[in-house]
């Protein structure tokens, strides 16, 4: 089997029709690393190479599937990367080649020949429901969550998948608040597969993918054409574009500024909480004085 950094990928011991691809780096609640993104693709293209394989799991070691991006040391520290420059103007095109770059890789799941289901237990926030719409199904536990809370500062979903997942009202619902939904809401809103008990979810998920390995890979394969190309001719790629473009702008304008000066100077835990409150998030000139008042703090 490939062996990589941040995930593995076999193929199930019981059906090897169906392969399992885990997202596998528990103590960090299955960050999204740098590396993360490739290793998708890579793992994608190696089951999609097998041709017993039909179907791919793809689910979360530890407590939970994904919790979004390995944000906490970059967004506390002085460092430059692509998605956070500030020594220098920033690049909105380096922004954008690198963020379209993990965009493509986690389409990978959504461009997969072979259908893609996520079992998402815990929780599946930011980068990481990216990751679970990017795939074809999505089976969850009734207690489990998923939801883009970056939407409120400092984000917003490069994949896009929510509007053609849920539609446009319930997207802006999610959008605007970036609250996290449960399995049961999901399932009810149509953006779960399904949602059952957490003792059931690797057993519903496997009766799925065992169903579905049972078809002829051409078939699977055509299927899922049909349905992707309604989606390509409603504006997918154009919608994924200014996506990709407008999550760099609201990590560099000034209320994206204000978030990365507050995670700085407090820290990144109390930087999320502030978000996630509830509370106003400081924009405008009231952003541009805090980001101020940081810096002037940090040189004495």
């Amino acid at each position: 089997m490939p062996k990589y950094t941040t995930l593995q990928i076999d193929k199930d011991p019981q059906n090897p029709r169906v392969a399992r691809l885990l997202l596998n780096r528990p103590e960090r609640l299955n960050a999204i690393s740098d590396e993360t993104p490739r290793e998708i693709r890579a793992a994608v293209e190696w089951a999609n190479a097998d041709d017993e394989v039909h179907a791919i799991i793809i689910e979360g070691a530890g407590k939970g599937f994904c919790g979004g991006y390995d944000l906490s040391g970059y967004a506390e520290q002085q460092i430059e990367h692509p998605c956070q420059q500030e020594t220098t103007p920033w690049d909105p095109m380096v922004d954008y080649a690198y963020m379209k770059r993990n965009t493509e890789d986690f389409m990978a799941l959504w461009r997969s020949s072979k259908p893609t289901i996520a079992k998402v237990h815990g929780a599946a926030a930011a980068g990481g429901s990216d990751i679970a719409l990017c795939c074809d199904l999505l089976v969850m536990a009734e207690d489990a969550r998923i939801g883009y809370m970056p939407t409120r500062v400092w984000g917003c979903p490069t994949t896009a998948m929510w509007t053609f997942r849920l539609g446009p009202m319930r997207a802006k619902q999610v959008m605007f608040t970036g609250d996290l939904i449960d399995g049961r809401t999901a399932a009810e809103w149509g953006l779960a597969t399904m949602a059952v008990p957490p003792d059931q979810l690797e057993a519903a998920t496997m009766k799925l993918a065992s169903r579905i390995a049972g078809v002829p890979r051409a078939h699977l394969a055509m299927h899922k054409m049909v349905v992707n190309q309604v989606m390509l001719n409603m504006g997918l790629e154009q919608t994924q574009m200014m996506a990709t473009v407008f999550d760099g702008i609201t990590r560099h304008n000034p209320e994206g500024l204000w978030f990365r000066r507050h995670a700085q100077a407090h820290g990144f835990k109390s930087a999320i909480e502030w978000r996630d409150s509830g509370r106003p998030i400081p924009e405008g000139d009231e952003a541009r004085e805090l980001i101020r008042e940081i810096d002037a703090q940090r040189k004495i």
